[in-house]
Formats: structure tokens, C-alpha cells, sequence
């Protein structure tokens, strides 16, 4: 693409932050420290997981770079950063995960594929509409609605299809990666769901109030809220309007949850769909496994969320391997009551959670969650467990031994 390039080595890979945890050099996949996502609503961009397939693209000129918008469509177009940047700015909180998170727990149980991730490939985010006249608020992601991006091209908002059978759109990255044999990364959501305002979906320019860095998607980027990390393509090249689902390894060969009983050996990927939706997920931030704490009340924190903007209704933490719990306080904003299905309540974001718990012996203490619809995590991984151990949501634990500690 004009302006922008994928480098075939990771010579000019961009600086990170010491403290994270790297899960593979090449391509770059790291996490923060468990106990930094509670430190703040808003993940810091420097402390944001890192998710790559190859070296990172570099833009050779920005007044040069456009995404191309094709396919099956009646007026495709070439649109400039200036083009999107015309359109109104949105910030929408929003919390992306990637499907492995928790990924190694899952291995415990029996071997998979994939990232070893622990619990924080995860972060969270906002989004303000900025009007005219007014100062743009800081914000984790901005940009515009991929609903306005596409009724630029004649597509309505709330359209399941197009005049020319349309009905999904893929998003074309300038990543290369070998999974898709030294092609581009991609991937694709129903033209419902980004024709719909209301859904968010977003192509975004700014993190934290600040331009889009390299490991993030520089120039330009999708963010699907709600959806999992796999699916809001960074480094966009070209958007194209197709009839069926994206046939990308990312979305044919990958991410798809299968029962425990199929393996490598009996594996049919047809037989699924790609996955979209996150379930509902929590984990334990301010301890490590193991932990040696004093006797008596320990205070735990971690973090809440679910897929598809279902709020969180509830987290229970218990020290007896379930038989009592204790329900953990919820919190977004400091000084605004947190309500699952309030209009006033982030739905696309985490909560944050915390508990006092009294541990008198060498314990582990699990945290598990409930969202507005019901869903519970199931207890343990040996019934979710699968060949590519994405979306591992069972009961959250951590091991504490009683002794001297300063906690």
C-alpha cells in the first residue's frame, strides 16, 4: 500500500515497556504484570498487551496512506486519513481481549496451541463523541463509526445487505503473516453489525488521547467492542463488502471453540463458526499464585467483563472451593454507581472488583462472574477445554499460603 509497509524482519520493531511479560520475541506478543490492570479503569497504552503476527508495519508517509473501500458495492471509494478524520470523532468505553487469554491455565489440563498468555491479555478502554466546539476528552481509542464510514459509500445505517448481495465486511490488514502464507492478516464481521450505530464499531486513529503508536495499529485501525481481539484488525489497508464470511486462516482455521472431545486428529474446522462474542470472564489481579499473606482479612481486586455489551451483575469470591461465597463490590467510575444495564454504565467495558475475605489457613481463594443475561463461568476448564485453548472462563484461582507477609 502507498505509504504504508510490512518490513520482512523485526529489526525496526518499536521500543516496549521492561515490565512486560513476553510470550514470544518474534512475532511480539507480551502482558502487563497481573497487578498493573488494576491500577487504573483505563489500561496505559505502554501496559496494553501486545498482539502480533509479524513485524510491525511502518508508514513511509501519511499524506499518502488510504483505505480502500470495494467489493460488492455500487460506489467504491478511496478514502485519506483526512477523509475519516472529517467524519465525527467517537470514543466508546471499550475492553479488548484476545481469545487466548488465560491460555495457560488451559494447558495444565492438557497441552494446546498458542500464545501462552496468564490472565492480562486484556485492557480497557474509552471513547467520547467529540461536536464541534468542544475539547476532545482523553481517550484510549478515537475515531469514526464504520456505520458513517460506510454510508460515505451509499451503504444505510442498519443494512444487512446490499443492494449487490453484501453481507459481511472484511477488514484487510497490512500485516503479513505466515498463517496466511506471507499474505495479510483479515478478517470479517456481519454488514449488520457495522451498519449499526448503536454497535460502536469503530475505525480508530487515537489510544489514550494521543495517535494510534505502531504496536497499536498506526495509522489506522478497527475496534470491535465486545468481540474478541482476533477480529479488530490493526494496520488497515482495505475494507471490502463480500457475501459470505471472511476465508481467512484467522476465521476458517482459528478461533473456533470445539468441544474437548475433538483433538488435532479429528478435527473438522467447517464444523464451527468463527467465534465472536467474548463469555463472560474474570480473574483475580492483586495476587499472585502463590502468595504468602498474614491471617485474617485479605483484600482481593481483579477485573470483570463480557462479551456482546452484557454488563457484569455480579463476581463472587470464595476461599472454601465454592461451598460460601462473598459478593465483591463492582466499580467503573469513582463516585457513579456501577448497574449492569444502566445507560449510565460502560457496556462494552470491564468493572473492576473487590472483596475482603478472611483467611485463616493455606487456601485458594476463585473469583467467578455473572453478566446481565445470567451467564455464569463454569468451574472448571476440563469442560471448556479445547484443542486451540481460546476463551478459557472457568472459576478464577489463586493459591495463598498463611504465614509472615507484609500484605
Amino acid at each position: 500500500m502507498p505509504g504504508l509497509t510490512a518490513p520482512s524482519d523485526y529489526s525496526q520493531d518499536p521500543p516496549r515497556h521492561p515490565c512486560l511479560r513476553i510470550n514470544s520475541k518474534q512475532p511480539f506478543n507480551a502482558e502487563p504484570p497481573r497487578s498493573a490492570l488494576i491500577n487504573s479503569y483505563v489500561t496505559p497504552v505502554d501496559l496494553f498487551y501486545k498482539r502480533n503476527h509479524g513485524p510491525i508495519p511502518i508508514v513511509d508517509d501519511i499524506e499518502r496512506y488510504s483505505v480502500t473501500i470495494s467489493g460488492l458495492v455500487e460506489d467504491p471509494r478511496k478514502l485519506s486519513m483526512k477523509d475519516i478524520r472529517m467524519l465525527p470523532k467517537y470514543d466508546v468505553t471499550a475492553t479488548l481481549q484476545c481469545a487466548g487469554n488465560r491460555r495457560t491455565a488451559m494447558s495444565k489440563t492438557r497441552k494446546v496451541k498458542g500464545v501462552g498468555w496468564d490472565v492480562s491479555a486484556i485492557g480497557n478502554g474509552y471513547m467520547k463523541l467529540r461536536k464541534e466546539g468542544m475539547e476532545s476528552c482523553t481517550a484510549v481509542w478515537g475515531g469514526a463509526k464504520l456505520a458513517d464510514v460506510l454510508a460515505l459509500i451509499g451503504i444505510p445505517k442498519l443494512a444487512s445487505s446490499t443492494k449487490t448481495g453484501g453481507r459481511h465486511v472484511e477488514f484487510v490488514s497490512v500485516d503479513k503473516c505466515k498463517e496466511e502464507n506471507g499474505g495479510p492478516y483479515k478478517a470479517s464481521i456481519p454488514l449488520i453489525q457495522a451498519t449499526n450505530p448503536e454497535a460502536d464499531v469503530l475505525l480508530a486513529y487515537e489510544m489514550n488521547g494521543e495517535t494510534l503508536n505502531r504496536d497499536h495499529g498506526y495509522p489506522l485501525r478497527v475496534v470491535v467492542p465486545g468481540v474478541i481481539g482476533a477480529r479488530s484488525v490493526k494496520w488497515l489497508d482495505s475494507i471490502n463488502i463480500i457475501a459470505d464470511e471472511c476465508q481467512g486462516f484467522f476465521m476458517q482455521k482459528d478461533y473456533k471453540m470445539f468441544p474437548p472431545s475433538v483433538d488435532w486428529d479429528n478435527i473438522n474446522w467447517s464444523t464451527r463458526r468463527p467465534q465472536m462474542d467474548f463469555p463472560v470472564q474474570s480473574a483475580i489481579c492483586s495476587l499472585e499464585d502463590v502468595n504468602v499473606v498474614r491471617p485474617g482479612k485479605v483484600p482481593v481486586r481483579g477485573y470483570a467483563v463480557s462479551g456482546g455489551g452484557r454488563g457484569i451483575e455480579r463476581v463472587d469470591v470464595s476461599v472454601d472451593g465454592g461451598k460460601t461465597w462473598v459478593e465483591a463490590t463492582r466499580y467503573q467510575k469513582i463516585g457513579t454507581p456501577y448497574i449492569s444495564d444502566d445507560a449510565s454504565s460502560d457496556k462494552w467495558a470491564w468493572v473492576l472488583f473487590e472483596a475482603t475475605v478472611d483467611v485463616p489457613n493455606n487456601t485458594e481463594i476463585v473469583a467467578k462472574a455473572v453478566d446481565s443475561a445470567a451467564n455464569v463461568q463454569p468451574q472448571n476448564v476440563e469442560s471448556i477445554w479445547n484443542l486451540r485453548g481460546i476463551l478459557n472462563t472457568s472459576w478464577h484461582g489463586v493459591q495463598v499460603r498463611v504465614g509472615h507477609s507484609n500484605m
